[in-house]
C-alpha cells in the first residue's frame, strides 16, 4: 500500500471500542459509593476520549494525503462539551482547556481539574492511569502510529496501515512534517490513550475490593447475639420417619429390622431389603475403591459420616491402614486447604472473634449435649502448611473421628471447635469462597483475650469436657498450655501428644539400636512447638532412668533455619527455644545440618521441619558414619516426623538405601514397605509411622473415664512408656517400634488404663474412693473391663 493509504474503522468496531470503555466506567461508577460525583468525571472522561476517537477515525486522508474538511454543525453536534474540546476545520482536533499544551494530549490534566472539588483522590488516581492506557489497534499488530512534531502540537495524526518490513526497517523515512517512526507499544499508547486497557486485570481489582467487606467499620465493638428459644431436641425413641433417617446417629441404613421399620414409620422410605452390616461396608468400600484422588474418598466418607454414622465408624475401625489416611493425615493436609470450597454442611462449631460476646450462646447451639472431648484451633499453624485461617477447621474435625475409631469415644460426646480470629494468609483473603473472617489476624494480646474468654465459657458450659489444642502457631501454643494446664481440664497434642508418640518409638529404638543409653546423642532439625515438646518428652525419659535434667538435656541439639541454637547466636532466641539453647559452642556458630551432624556425631536424628528433602543423602549418610564410628552392631535411628507426606524430611526409600538398610526409621505420615533383592531372595523392611493417633486418644479417653481434674506431665509421660510396651510378639519379630495401625484400639485402651493409673497417683481422678479400692483390688483385668464396656462399638 502506498504510504498516504489509509484503512478506515468501520461502525461496528468503534461502537465496540466506544462500548468498551462506558462499560469500564460503569463498573467503576457502581464500585463507587460516591456515584453523582463519580459520574459526573466518568461521563467528562468518556464523552472526551469517544470524541478524540471519532475525530481521529473519521478524518481519513485524500488520495493526495490531504486532509478533508467536515462541516462545523456535525463537528458541533458530535461533540456535546465544546468547551472541552473544539474540532478545527481542515486541521487536527485540539483541547481547548487553559493549561500547558504538550506534544500530547494526556487525560490525566483533564482529571487533574476535579481533584480537589471531587474529594476522590485516591479513586482519580486510578482512573486517571485507567484513562491513559491506550485502545487496542483496529487493524493488525503490525499497524503503527505516527504523531506529529510541529509547531501545532495538539495535532494527533491518524491511524496509517504498514508493512511488516517497514515495520521492521530501522531506516524508516522521514516525512517534511517531522514524522517519526516508534516502537509500536508507544505509537499505540500515545495516539490512544485508552488502548491497552486491560479488563481482565480492572475486573480483578474491583473483585477484590468488594470482597473487603469491614472496610471503614470499627473492629473493637462487639455486640451479644439474644437468642429467644431453645433448640427443642428430640429423643431417639420419640423419632419418626425422616427424623430417624436426618440423624446420622440413629440412621442404620438397610440394618432396620421389620419390626423397626414398622414402629419408626421407615416403611417404603428406604429400599424393601435388609442387609447386614458386612455388605454395606462392601458397598461403601467399592465406591471408595472406585474414587481417583484423596479428596473425592474424604468427601465419599464424608457423605456416609453424615448419614449413618455407625457405618462410618465401622468402616474406620475394621479398614484402619487403608482409611485412617483419608479421614486425617496425609489427605487431611488437601482437605484444610480447599474446606471452603469443598463445604456443603456444617460439622463443627464456628466461633469468630466479632461473636466473642456470644461464647457461652454459641456453645449451647451444639446438637449433642455434654460433649466429654473437644479439639480446638485457631487453624494459624496447620501441620505444614501454615496459616489457614477458618479452613484449619478440618483439622479438629477428622481429629475426633479417630478419637471415635481409635478409642472408642461416642461420636455424640466429640466437638469440633475453629476459633477464627482472621488470618494472614493471602490466598485466603483473596479467595472469593473464604468462609472466614475476611481480615488480618487480631493483635497477639487480642488472641489471649479471646482465648480466656473462650476457656471460661467452656468450663462454665461443659464443665466436664477435656479440651485438646490443635495447630496453633508455636509462640501461642506454648503460652496457651502453659497458662490453662493447672487451672483446666486441657493438653496440646503438637507439644505433648508429639512428644509422647515420638518418645514411645524412640524407647524401642534405643533399644533396638546397640547405642548405649550414655552414648545417645540426639539432634532435631526443627525447633518449633513439635520439635521442643518433643525433645522435653525425651528428657524426661533420661532423667526418670537418673540423669540429672542438665545432664539429660545436654544429649539435645536443636537447629532451626539459622543454624544449631545457641545462646551466642545473635539474633533473639523465641522463649521456648531458650531451653535448649546450646552453650558449649565456644563461639562457634554452626549454620548447617551437615555441619552440626560432624560437629555432634550424634546417634538419632529427628525431623520436624515441615520441609521436604531436608534430609538429604549426605546428611543421613553422615548420620550412619557417626554411629558407624562408634562399634559394630550399631543402628542409626532417623524420625523424619513432618506431615503430610510432601512435608517429609525424607522417604523410606532413602533412609534404607542410604543406610544400607540398618536405618530404624519412624515417619510421621504412612509410607509402604520397602524390599531389597539380595541374591536369590528379597529382604522386605517394614516402615513404623509414628502417628500422634497411637496416644492422644488414650490420653483423652484416659481423663475422660478418670475423671481427671487436670492432665498432668506424668499422665503424659505414661501414655508413651505404655505405648512402647504395646507391641505384639510379630511386631517386636519384625523389628517395629509401634503396633501396627490394625491395633490401634488396642493399643488405646492400654494407654487409656495407664494414664488413669497416673491420674490416681498424681491425685487429679475424681473418681469415688471405692471405685480404685476396687481395680487396686483386682489390676489391670478389672481395670481393662471397665474401659471396654464404656467404649463405643458400632453395630449396624
Amino acid at each position: 500500500m502506498g504510504k498516504n493509504t489509509r484503512t478506515p474503522w468501520t461502525a461496528a468496531a468503534l461502537a465496540t471500542r466506544v462500548a468498551g470503555v462506558q462499560r469500564v466506567l460503569r463498573r467503576l461508577v457502581l464500585a463507587n459509593k460516591r456515584v453523582v460525583k463519580t459520574l459526573r468525571l466518568s461521563l467528562l472522561l468518556t464523552k472526551t476520549l469517544v470524541q478524540i476517537q471519532i475525530q481521529q477515525t473519521q478524518s481519513p486522508l485524500s488520495e493526495s494525503g490531504t486532509t478533508r474538511t467536515r462541516p462545523a454543525a456535525a463537528a458541533a453536534t458530535r461533540n456535546p462539551h465544546p468547551t472541552l474540546f473544539t474540532p478545527h476545520v481542515g486541521s487536527r482536533p485540539s483541547f481547548n482547556l487553559n493549561i500547558k499544551r504538550k506534544s500530547l494530549v494526556s487525560v490525566q490534566h483533564l482529571t487533574r481539574l476535579y481533584i480537589s472539588s471531587l474529594d476522590l483522590t485516591p479513586w482519580i488516581n486510578g482512573l486517571s492511569i485507567l484513562a491513559r492506557l491506550p485502545f487496542p489497534s483496529p487493524t493488525h499488530a503490525m499497524a503503527s502510529y505516527a504523531y506529529s512534531s510541529s509547531t501545532s502540537s495538539s495535532d494527533i495524526s491518524t491511524p496509517r496501515s504498514i508493512s511488516p518490513s517497514s515495520g521492521r526497517s530501522s531506516q524508516s523515512s522521514i516525512s517534511s512534517s517531522k514524522r517519526m517512526s516508534i516502537s509500536s507499544s508507544r505509537r499505540i499508547s500515545a495516539a490512544n490513550p485508552m488502548s491497552a486497557i486491560d479488563l481482565a486485570t480492572i475486573e480483578e481489582a474491583m473483585r477484590m475490593a468488594n470482597l473487603d467487606t469491614l472496610k471503614g467499620y470499627a473492629q473493637n465493638n462487639y455486640g451479644e447475639v439474644q437468642q429467644y428459644a431453645a433448640t427443642e431436641n428430640i429423643s431417639q425413641n420419640q423419632a419418626l420417619g425422616y427424623q430417624v433417617l436426618n440423624e446420622p446417629l440413629w440412621n442404620k441404613g438397610l440394618s432396620f429390622t421389620p419390626e423397626q421399620r414398622v414402629s419408626k414409620n421407615l416403611t417404603g422410605l428406604i429400599p424393601h431389603v435388609m442387609e447386614d452390616g458386612k455388605v454395606q461396608c462392601e458397598r461403601a468400600l467399592k465406591m471408595i475403591r472406585t474414587r481417583q484422588t484423596g479428596i473425592d474418598k474424604y468427601l465419599y466418607l464424608s457423605t456416609v459420616k453424615d448419614k449413618t454414622a455407625d457405618l462410618f465408624y465401622r468402616l474406620l475401625i475394621d479398614h484402619a491402614k487403608e482409611l485412617m489416611p483419608l479421614v486425617y493425615t496425609p489427605t487431611i493436609g488437601d482437605v484444610c486447604l480447599q474446606y471452603s470450597t469443598i463445604y456443603t454442611r456444617p460439622e463443627a462449631l464456628y466461633i469468630s472473634i466479632k461473636q466473642r460476646k456470644s461464647i457461652r450462646t454459641i456453645l449451647k447451639n451444639w446438637r449433642y449435649k455434654n460433649p466429654e472431648i473437644c479439639v480446638v484451633t485457631d487453624g494459624s499453624r496447620i501441620l505444614g502448611l501454615g496459616d489457614l485461617g477458618f479452613n484449619g477447621v478440618g483439622i479438629p474435625i477428622g481429629k475426633l473421628a479417630l478419637y471415635t475409631a481409635a478409642a472408642g469415644i461416642h461420636p455424640e460426646k466429640t466437638l469440633p471447635i475453629v476459633l477464627d480470629c482472621g488470618t494472614a494468609n493471602e490466598s485466603n483473603l483473596k479467595d472469593p469462597l473464604y468462609l472466614g473472617l475476611r481480615q488480618k489476624r487480631v493483635s497477639v494480646a487480642e488472641q489471649q483475650e479471646f482465648m480466656d474468654e473462650f476457656m471460661h465459657a467452656v468450663t462454665d458450659i461443659y464443665p466436664e469436657m477435656v479440651v485438646q489444642f490443635e495447630d496453633f502457631e508455636s509462640e501461642k501454643a506454648f503460652n496457651y498450655l502453659d497458662r490453662y494446664r493447672n487451672g483446666y481440664k486441657c493438653f496440646n497434642d503438637d507439644i505433648q501428644g508429639t512428644g509422647a508418640v515420638v518418645l514411645g518409638g524412640y524407647i524401642g529404638a534405643v533399644n533396638l539400636s546397640g547405642v548405649p543409653i550414655e552414648e545417645q546423642r540426639l539432634v532435631f532439625m526443627g525447633a518449633g512447638s513439635a520439635g521442643v515438646g518433643v525433645a522435653k518428652q525425651l528428657v524426661e525419659y533420661y532423667t526418670k532412668r537418673g540423669l540429672s535434667e542438665q545432664a539429660a538435656k545436654d544429649k539435645f541439639w536443636l537447629v532451626d533455619t539459622k543454624g544449631l541454637v545457641t545462646k551466642d547466636r545473635g539474633d533473639k532466641l523465641a522463649e521456648h527455644k531458650k531451653y535448649f539453647a546450646r552453650t558449649d559452642n565456644n563461639g562457634h556458630q554452626f549454620r548447617t545440618l551437615e555441619e552440626v551432624i560432624e560437629y555432634v556425631k550424634p546417634s538419632a536424628l529427628v525431623g520436624l521441619t515441615a520441609t521436604f528433602g531436608v534430609f538429604t543423602e549426605s546428611v543421613v549418610r553422615a548420620l550412619k558414619a557417626s554411629v558407624d564410628a562408634g562399634g559394630l552392631g550399631r543402628r542409626p535411628i532417623l524420625f523424619p516426623l513432618s506431615n503430610p507426606l510432601s512435608k517429609a524430611e525424607c522417604t523410606f526409600e532413602q533412609a534404607v538405601t542410604w543406610t544400607d538398610g540398618t536405618v530404624i526409621f519412624a515417619s510421621g505420615s504412612p509410607f509402604s514397605q520397602f524390599s531389597v533383592k539380595s541374591g536369590d531372595h528379597a529382604i522386605t523392611y517394614y516402615p513404623n509411622q509414628g502417628n500422634n493417633v497411637y496416644v492422644f486418644p488414650g490420653i483423652g479417653l484416659g481423663a475422660i473415664l478418670a475423671k481427671a481434674s487436670r492432665v498432668t506431665d506424668n499422665m503424659i509421660y505414661q501414655s508413651a512408656a505404655a505405648l512402647a510396651g504395646s507391641l505384639d510378639a510379630d511386631e517386636i519379630h519384625k523389628g517395629l517400634i509401634y503396633p501396627r495401625i490394625e491395633r490401634v484400639r488396642e493399643a488405646s485402651i492400654i494407654v487409656a488404663r495407664e494414664v488413669m493409673k497416673a491420674a490416681r497417683r498424681d491425685g487429679v481422678s475424681t473418681l469415688p474412693e471405692s471405685q480404685w479400692l476396687e481395680w487396686e483390688e483386682w489390676g489391670d483385668p478389672a481395670l481393662t473391663k471397665y474401659i471396654k464396656q464404656r467404649i463405643y462399638d458400632p453395630v449396624l
